[in-house]
């Protein structure tokens, strides 16, 4: 039976299950997902990549390619398009996410990094394996039609391929194959790679090449000579934008100089609502109010009534903000008039209270992205309080929303004592830097958005996951990789070589 359990084949059925369970019972769509359908269908049907504007095929840059070229490839082979299409997508998404379980898992047994004189321990990569392909919040992305499947995918590859460069070039137990010069240059490149096929799906992957940047120059220049280092250093740089070179070649048709997808996704013509997205992050931190606001922008009447207390400062102001939104609502248009209000609303309450805006409200997002139920796939309301009220109308509801928040909570603290158990190893230590200052630093990447979603924290869960296998390593194993240790006799004669 162990052996049974412990066959990847038997982990991968299990994960299958899970992602059929979502497909088949609980497929979403986002507003996002109209939008890479009909792009990828303009792609393919007439060549232009483009967006249905009053009738006529308008170029458009407001996302970026990959994924509509993966729609684009699944319609070819279908003969479907749009939404009778998507069933065979989630079923490739299906596919495409288990083969990143893989790749968790195989980071996990890679950074488990073994004294001399062990052979490397498989428990880790089979612990991986069960947490990742049963993971419920990545796998639910199978079920919708958005990035995140593939942003997940290319992001473990990366963390990967990152990973094997840090232990050939920076750890203190070196590899014998350390010492060829090719490996660190064709993980240099591979990583690179799979960066920029990453941002061909999110524009903000070239955070994850920044941060590998900034550890492995730290961490390399004790061991390596600075020009070994900068040379690693521009091969991923230089890897990275090769995938993006037909987009921008792209972009130069439309008289731009562009790599990635602009912050603000506007067609040619639309308001920047640069003003309203300002007086957003005065207030703004919930989810739950993005569907209230900022996404009801030039759509749908937006009620005064919807917007939490914490939006106004005084009276004086919520009568101000009622009287732009009554504006606004008589044609549902925002005007650059309105816009400058809204502006103006928001250089004041930024002028009153500024650590509330630049401090204190990210840091709310940041809780809130990072520790929440991860329901906005799902049919559930998510509400749990008051308790006796909810348990009594929908205990489903209530229960289903606590589990899944405190398995969150479970995914997301393994990883914290997985980094802590692996620090003391200076093997590993610049891995678990690199994960470490990446989640950092994507967070606060995300903290500064408008709209806090959830959704864009998953990719690091490969990184958590591969941490959070660690604590079923045996113990006297990490124990001994912690210890400094002697150079083997037989390493002397290649370390006075190469000196």
């Amino acid at each position: 039976m162990k052996r049974i359990f412990s066959s990847p084949v038997t982990v991968l059925a299990f994960g299958l299950a899970l992602r059929l369970f979502f497909v088949l019972k609980h497929p979403a769509n986002s507003g996002d997902t109209v939008i890479y359908e009909q792009i990828a269908e303009n792609w393919l049907k007439h060549h232009v990549y483009a967006m249905n504007v009053s009738g006529q095929l308008l170029p458009v840059d407001l996302r970026m390619p990959g994924y509509p070229a993966f729609l684009a490839l699944i319609y070819a082979l279908s003969g479907k398009v749009g939404e009778a299409a998507r069933f065979p997508v989630m079923l490739a998404q299906m596919f495409v996410d288990l083969l990143t379980c893989l790749a968790t898992a195989s980071l996990a047994e890679v950074i488990n990094v073994p004294a001399d004189t062990q052979p490397r321990n498989k428990r880790v990569f089979t612990v991986a394996l069960w947490l990742a392909a049963l993971c419920p919040f990545t796998a639910n992305y199978t079920a919708v039609a958005l990035t995140e499947v593939f942003a997940i995918f290319f992001t473990a590859l990366a963390l990967l391929f990152f990973a094997r460069l840090f232990l050939e070039t920076t750890g203190p137990i070196q590899n014998p194959a350390g010492n060829s010069r090719h490996i660190p240059t064709s993980l240099a490149i591979s990583a690179g790679l799979c960066v920029g096929f990453g941002t061909l799906f999110r524009p903000e992957t070239p955070l994850l090449l920044a941060t590998a940047i900034l550890v492995y120059v730290v961490f390399s220049l004790k061991k390596e000579k600075l020009r070994r280092t900068a040379t690693i250093v521009l091969l991923m740089c230089t890897a990275t934008i090769l995938p993006l070179v037909p987009w921008a070649l792209r972009n130069l048709t439309l008289h731009e100089i562009q790599l990635l997808a602009p912050r603000n996704s506007m067609l040619p013509g639309e308001l920047d609502p640069v003003g309203f997205v300002a007086w957003e992050k005065t207030w703004l931190y919930r989810f739950r109010d993005c569907y209230l606001v900022p996404w009801k922008l030039n759509d749908e009447v937006i009620n005064i009534d919807d917007l939490p207390s914490t939006a106004f400062d005084t009276a004086q102001e919520r009568e101000r903000v009622s009287a732009i939104l009554d504006q606004y609502n008589e044609d549902l248009t925002l005007t650059p008039e309105e816009d400058s209000a809204f502006a103006q609303i928001a250089r004041e309450r930024t002028a009153r209270h500024p650590l509330r805006t630049y401090l204190w409200l990210p840091l709310r997002r940041s809780i809130r992205i990072w520790f929440t139920p991860r329901i906005e796939l799902l049919p559930i309301s998510g509400n749990v309080f008051p308790l006796a009220l909810m348990a009594e109308e929908d205990p489903i509801d209530q229960r289903v929303t606590i589990g899944l928040f405190f398995l969150n909570i479970v995914f997301v603290s393994f990883g914290i004592f997985g980094a802590i158990r692996l620090w003391p190893n200076p093997a590993v230590r610049p891995v678990v830097a690199l994960f470490a200052i990446y989640i950092l630093i994507r967070t606060i990447f995300l903290s500064t958005l408008e709209t806090p979603e959830p959704r864009y924290v998953l990719v690091c869960f490969p990184a958590l996951i591969a941490l959070a296998a660690q604590l079923f390593a045996p113990h006297n194993q990490i124990a001994q990789t912690s210890a400094p240790k002697k150079p083997a006799p037989t390493y002397l004669p290649a370390v006075q070589d190469e000196s």
